[in-house]
């Protein structure tokens, strides 16, 4: 089975969730700074979400670079990835509009999380129909990074109840690890070709 429509698919979704979250930056009822400043909440969270968009669309980029084939296991795990991140939006506009509380910002991670584990489960549906020795399992390796993620993520979450900006904290750090394409894949794909 060929990878193009799934990566056309994959490519149309995402493309439809950064224009809902950009949709829902409000303008301003004012034309004073402080109008704006209003709304920093919103455009912080907006550009987190953004960056989680973009690190999702990137990796996802590679992880099918590094496929050779899919199956139908592998299109259900691609939808369940995409499902969390259509949440993304949703999570997103509550979070900011509310000033980055403690229900709203918890929910962000747990959509997160949902994401990252997903992302694992269609990382692992790859790998158990190209093998042990295909690139993305010896790119993957043990996923060392993707477990600390899904371990921030939780911590977020429990954080959130109690301390939000360490909650938020623990978000931002998840994308600064990621927010260098995975080289992981681009080294063993280079070495391959």
């Amino acid at each position: 089975m060929g990878k193009n429509r799934l990566e056309a698919f994959s490519d149309g979704v995402l493309a439809i969730v950064l224009t809902i979250m950009v949709l829902e930056l409000k303008v301003p009822h004012g034309e004073t700074i402080n109008d704006l400043l209003a709304l920093l909440p919103v455009f912080l969270s907006y550009i987190l979400s953004f960056v989680y968009v973009g690190i999702y669309w990137n990796n996802h980029h590679h992880m099918l670079h590094a496929t050779k084939k899919i199956s139908g296991g592998v299109l259900w795990a691609n939808l369940h990835l995409l499902f969390w991140l259509s949440l993304m939006p949703f999570a997103t506009g509550w979070m900011g509009e509310n000033h980055f509380a403690a229900i709203p910002t918890a929910f962000y991670g747990f959509v997160l999380l949902m994401a990252a584990i997903s992302y694992t489960i269609l990382q692992r549906c790859i790998i158990a129909i190209e093998g042990e020795n295909a690139p993305l399992a010896l790119a993957v390796g043990s996923d060392i990074k993707g477990k600390a993620s899904i371990g921030l993520y939780i911590l977020g979450m429990l954080l959130a109840c109690y301390w939000q900006s360490i909650a938020q904290l623990c978000y931002v750090v998840v994308a600064l690890m990621w927010l260098v394409p995975d080289r992981r894949i681009e080294k063993v794909i280079h070495v391959e070709g």
